[in-house]
């Protein structure tokens, strides 16, 4: 794996390279970097600092990018895919018409970060935070949210399939006329229960629901 500084990075990309495969950048300074339109493939960016960043209109896959920060980066079209961005900071940062897609975000935090428009596809974003996020009228697939941060995020008239909201925050959550029937709601009390209104669910879920409130139906 060929190993990059700083300097080496910025001219390789002065130099017209627009590809970077199988490359080393752990814990190396790349605020304020200038790589848009640059293809990241399998390569190592593990505590690197991305922050303000310009990486719109790229592609990353493969990527490990562990406790990366990319606080208030310009990612916008970009799309990630099989990454590991555990831990990552986003704060800020922009994410219009970003996609990811099969990419570890477990820890992530998005807060105030520009993301109209972009898509999550079978990602682990477990314990992430995501407050305000809006997933209006978007099919949803594979999403693990366990235990995040989704207080404000609206949901409204979206469809979550395979998806788990056990543990998740959904505090002031808009969820009317979402279809969560394909989705792992987890255990709600009687409180949190009142977060579903308006929402879509299964038969088997209500069952579960009342259950778990100690209501019995005759």
């Amino acid at each position: 794996m060929q190993v990059f500084d700083r300097s080496s990075v910025e001219s390789a990309i002065r130099d017209g390279q627009m590809e970077f495969s199988e490359c080393d950048f752990t814990d190396v300074d790349l605020s304020g970097l200038d790589a848009s339109d640059v293809h990241f493939s399998n390569c190592s960016m593990t505590g690197a600092d991305l922050r303000s960043a310009i990486l719109c209109n790229g592609v990353w896959v493969g990527c490990k990018g562990e406790r990366t920060s990319l606080l208030a980066a310009d990612c916008s079209d970009t799309k990630f895919s099989r990454c590991n961005f555990a831990n990552t900071n986003w704060r800020g940062a922009r994410l219009s018409s970003a996609s990811f897609e099969d990419c570890k975000l477990t820890g992530a935090n998005f807060s105030e970060a520009r993301m109209l428009g972009v898509k999550f596809e079978h990602c682990l974003l477990v314990s992430a935070v995501l407050r305000g996020l809006s997933f209006r009228k978007q099919k949803l697939n594979g999403l693990d949210f366990s235990g995040a941060d989704l207080a404000g995020a609206d949901f409204r008239d979206s469809v979550l399939l395979d998806c788990r909201l056990r543990g998740a925050s959904l505090r002031g959550a808009m969820l009317q006329h979402a279809d969560l029937r394909g989705c792992d709601i987890g255990n709600f009390t009687l409180s949190d229960a009142q977060i579903l209104r308006g929402a879509i669910i299964s038969s088997t879920q209500a069952t579960e629901l009342l259950r778990s409130l100690d209501i019995q139906v005759a």
